[in-house]
């Protein structure tokens, strides 16, 4: 009997002492509206504990590396087994991990080739085998019995030289005959040669006629000749037919010797694998000089505005006694000069120096901006500083040895079916498996590789079957999306057949295309089958309906949540649509409406020409200004590849003067239409507890303003930076304003344990000691946006900043909430809030990639009103989106395809939502009909 996990009295974050029982070994879905107190329940409260209770059953000394995890705030927990929690996060930032790698596929593949791979020259190409003397004889006697040949050791091949020493170390041997250049020669005559010529020399080892009878004599000269030429053995008939044989893998032509064939080969994490040039990563980075200068501003205005005020001195100095000016377009120095202040100077110069209280001068050579970069980058331990520098200044070059394969030479000249283990790996899944299915084997090989290929086909499927079948094994860990990270773990998780474990799933369902909704839900059951509990946090329609068990929590978000609202059946919550918001939503009692019209846009477009980044087939896109536009399309058809790598950063550059790298087009169309260009995504708002949404929105500034002004602060003399938590004055020293203290832990990432000194409050007691209404600048921190609402009804500049909040769905946000506590989608959320009280100039273009993430329907609702109201206001927003509540409501529709990966980047269909969903060939026309209330398309209107 199965039985349950029983929770009792559970109090994470805002969880209302609840109880709860979830049936083990069943698919069971936590859903409620954003903030309800989903993920406290099952990513802070069950896997935690799970997580906890298995690290307290390790050794001590275990646990001493590991650190103690602090016990969740509930009373018990029943029936807990070990926990594991796929989340939305990148699989790895190392550039050195690949989907191959993570997955294990690569290790399964590594072996795969180093037990059947076929060896070839990598100069020349030529298949490459060994033979022992005594095959290389069987081979002669079997196809060239009765004929004369020659036996042969290669010497020398296309070598310089005189050859005195070697040719007279041959005769002392005992050798005759020697051939060179073609030409046969006594040993005790031998030529004089030209030194500066290249020579092939070849030692006649014997000259016999092949026979049974003259067997032992054949091997013998066969053992000979391999000794003499280094493993390698030519025989040649008198009519010039030529074989040659090894007893090693080396090539007999070009000479190369080939190393051991194991796995380590073909690990580029090995330096026994690895291309010696790029070190297995494929690429190198250096300095662009494009980057490290704007060419438009002059030395003094800003050229390089990024270095300091010594390095600064010293440039304008140098351009000075060079006789150029510190005050036109750097572009416009003469190219002497522009090239001494980049790559620095050979000849020394005197610089002067002088400030307020002192001068000096120094006798030196100039460095160079890009010498200096460089040197910063090799010699610094800071990773910000590494990070700032490549992310500025430096690119990405392919590079020139491996061709980006990573792999050394020997081990890309390893082949099966004709392709080496780089070339498969760049291939899709689906067709890796197509090829591995069709290959064919001899009996021996077959037997090698049985349990080999099994175990390789078995992982592969398990990608197709979470909708990866459009990806590829060398695809860097680190360019994956969250949905593409959580579901390749996933996948490696069924690939573990683990059972007994209870596995916690965050949205599994982000970025992926309804059509692959099915696939989905079959692993999820392929992995309860197992005998596992599977708990997935989940809003998506499909598997709601496809779970064994529902839990919804509510009813509204923050305080207002964190109640069971229903437990059971999917059937049941349809039935009961009272019960809850999601039992309206599933029952469509309640539903994300259309819209009243679609907006025809301003009649300008953006136009991008040639896009053919990634896998874009060089296509023209048409975006028309001042409408809503969504992206449309399959998992890995492109649409970030248009959108976020080529559009974005193309607009950005040409708008806004940065300097973004592109993604490859031809031209774009349009921009002098624009005046803002604004992406809105889910990276964090700040990486430290110090951010929050209230510094973020600036409606900090307001508050810290209001208190500053009570009697009490004006009293004691405290302005309004005394309530930032930022600087010294106000501010705890203890913890220096974060409210928690970070600890470093010795395998594990650090942790953030509340201020002993402050209790979190931020503030040293005096600055807490002045109140507004009652309340402390804390208080006012730990209020949520609704409670802050209530509380500055009366001050309208903090009002209408926590309203549009509020519009947007984060009414449940604590103001001094850490940044690094926050989800993707509530980050997301808080930046487009910011923008929607910012003055509107009708001429912004705003980018956002899948902003439902995290979002209920009701969520969705909102989300889709604010979009609304942003392109009312004259302005576009292009959103790439899955969710068919959003697409319905766009007034353009992109859609990309028809699959993902090599065989999409196409335009599928383009239109409004109406004419997408009468087009046969778009998979989100198909699933849009639906939510249009269209009827299903007939064929004979497809004809037309």
């Amino acid at each position: 009997m199965p039985g349950y996990i029983r929770v009792k009295g559970a109090r994470v974050n805002n969880l209302k002492n609840i109880d709860v029982d979830i049936p083990k070994e069943k698919l069971v879905v936590i859903t409620g509206v954003s903030g309800s107190g989903k993920s406290s329940l099952a990513l802070e409260t069950i896997y935690a504990e799970g997580q906890r209770k298995y690290l307290e059953s390790l050794s001590s000394y275990a646990r001493q590396f590991l650190g103690e995890l602090k016990k969740p705030d509930v009373e018990s927990i029943e029936g807990l087994s070990p926990a594991i929690a796929i989340e939305q996060k990148t699989v790895s930032h190392n550039p050195r991990s690949t989907v191959g790698t993570v997955t294990e596929i690569h290790d399964y593949l590594r072996v795969f080739y180093a037990k059947i791979g076929v060896p070839h020259c990598p100069r020349c190409g030529r298949k490459l085998s060994r033979s022992s003397p005594e095959e290389i004889t069987e081979g002669l006697l079997r196809s060239y019995n009765g004929l004369k040949v020659l036996i042969l050791a290669p010497i020398a091949q296309e070598k310089k030289g005189e050859f005195k020493d070697v040719l007279a170390d041959l005769l002392s041997k005992g050798f005759i005959r020697v051939e060179i250049d073609g030409e046969i020669f006594r040993l005790d005559e031998p030529p004089t040669l030209d030194k500066q010529k290249r020579h092939t020399i070849k030692l006649i080892v014997d000259r016999l006629t092949v026979s049974e009878a003259e067997r032992s004599r054949i091997f013998e000269s066969i053992e000979t000749a391999l000794k003499m030429g280094n493993g390698i053995v030519e025989v040649r008939t008198l009519d010039g037919d030529s074989q040659i044989f090894s007893d090693r893998l080396a090539c007999p032509v070009c000479g190369i010797g080939f190393p051991e064939i194991n796995p380590k080969l073909f690990s580029f994490n090995s330096p026994y694998g690895a291309c010696p040039a790029c070190h297995g990563l494929g690429f190198r980075q250096e300095i662009d000089p494009s980057l490290v200068v704007d060419p438009e501003k002059s030395v003094r205005g800003g050229a390089f505005d990024y270095v300091g005020p010594y390095f600064q001195k010293t440039i304008e100095r140098l351009v000075t006694k060079l006789g150029g000016s510190i005050n036109v377009p750097f572009k416009d120095l003469p190219e002497r000069i522009r090239d001494a202040v980049l790559y620095g100077t050979t000849q020394k110069y005197r610089f002067d120096y002088y400030s307020e209280n002192s001068s000096f001068s120094v006798y030196k050579e100039f460095e160079g901006v890009i010498p200096w970069l460089n040197r910063r980058y090799s010699e610094t331990e800071s990773e910000d500083v590494k990070e700032w520098i490549e992310r500025e200044f430096m690119i990405k070059l392919t590079c020139e040895r491996c061709k980006g394969k990573r792999l050394r030479e020997e081990a890309l000249a390893v082949k099966v079916g004709g392709l080496d283990i780089a070339e498969l790996s760049d291939m899709p899944v689906k067709r890796i498996l197509e090829f591995l299915r069709n290959l064919e084997f001899s009996q021996k090989e077959r037997e090698i590789v049985a349990d080999l290929m099994e175990e390789i086909e078995r992982r592969l499927q398990f990608l197709v079957d979470v909708g990866l079948d459009y990806i590829t094994l060398s695809r860097s860990a680190n360019t994956l999306s969250g949905g593409e990270a959580q579901r390749i773990r996933l996948a490696t998780q069924i690939g573990s057949g683990l059972t007994n474990v209870i596995y916690v799933l965050d949205e599994p369902t982000i970025g992926l295309h309804e059509r692959d909704n099915d696939r989905l839900i079959n692993t999820l059951k392929k992995l309860r089958d197992l005998g596992n509990t599977v708990i997935v946090v989940e809003h998506d329609e499909y598997v709601i309906r496809n779970a064994d068990y529902v839990i919804d929590l509510g009813p509204g978000a923050g305080v207002h949540g964190g109640r069971v609202v229903f437990t059971g059946t999917p059937e049941q919550l349809i039935k009961n649509p009272d019960s809850s918001l999601t039992g309206a939503y599933l029952s469509k009692k309640m539903r994300v409406e259309l819209p009243l019209k679609r907006r025809r846009g301003t009649g300008e477009y953006i136009v991008l020409r040639g896009a053919r980044q990634n896998n874009l087939k060089s296509i023209d896109v048409k975006f028309p200004l001042g409408t809503f536009i969504c992206v449309t399309g399959v998992s890995g058809s492109g649409k970030s590849s248009l959108v976020v790598d080529t559009l974005y950063p193309a607009l950005r550059n040409r708008v806004h003067r940065t300097r973004m790298p592109e993604g490859d087009y031809d031209a774009i169309e349009g921009v002098e239409y624009i005046d803002k260009v604004i992406a809105i995504d889910q990276s964090p708002i700040g990486r430290t507890p110090r951010s929050n949404p209230a510094t973020y929105t600036g409606v900090f500034d307001h508050i810290r303003e209001l208190f500053a002004m009570t009697p009490e602060a004006k009293a004691r003399g405290y302005k309004k930076g005394r309530f930032s938590f930022n600087v010294k004055g106000g501010r705890c020293e203890a913890c220096q304003g974060h409210g928690v203290v970070k600890i470093e832990m010795q395998l594990l990432p650090p942790v953030y344990v509340e201020c002993e000194v402050c209790k979190g409050k931020r503030y040293n007691s005096q600055t807490l000691e002045v109140k507004y209404k009652g309340k402390t600048i804390a208080d006012v921190l730990d209020m949520t946006v609704q409670e802050a609402l209530e509380f500055f009804q009366n001050i309208s500049s903090i009002r209408s900043i926590l309203q549009v909040l509020d519009d947007v769905g984060l009414g449940y946000i604590k103001l001094g909430q850490p940044a690094t506590t926050l989800s993707g989608g509530e980050a997301q959320r808080i930046k487009l809030a910011t923008e929607l009280k910012r003055k509107a100039t009708g001429r912004t273009f705003y980018i956002m990639d899948e902003p439902t993430t995290g979002l209920h329907f009701d969520d969705v609702k909102k989300l889709v009103h604010v979009i609304h109201r942003l392109v009312d206001r004259g302005n576009t927003i292009v959103v790439i989106e899955h969710n068919m509540d959003v697409i319905k409501n766009a007034d353009y529709i992109i859609d990309l395809g028809p699959e993902g990966g090599e065989d999409g980047g196409w335009i599928v269909a383009e239109g409004t939502p109406e004419e997408v969903a009468l087009n046969e060939k778009s998979y989100t026309g198909l699933f849009l009909r639906n939510h249009l209330n269209l009827k299903p398309l007939m064929k004979e209107a497809c004809v037309e």
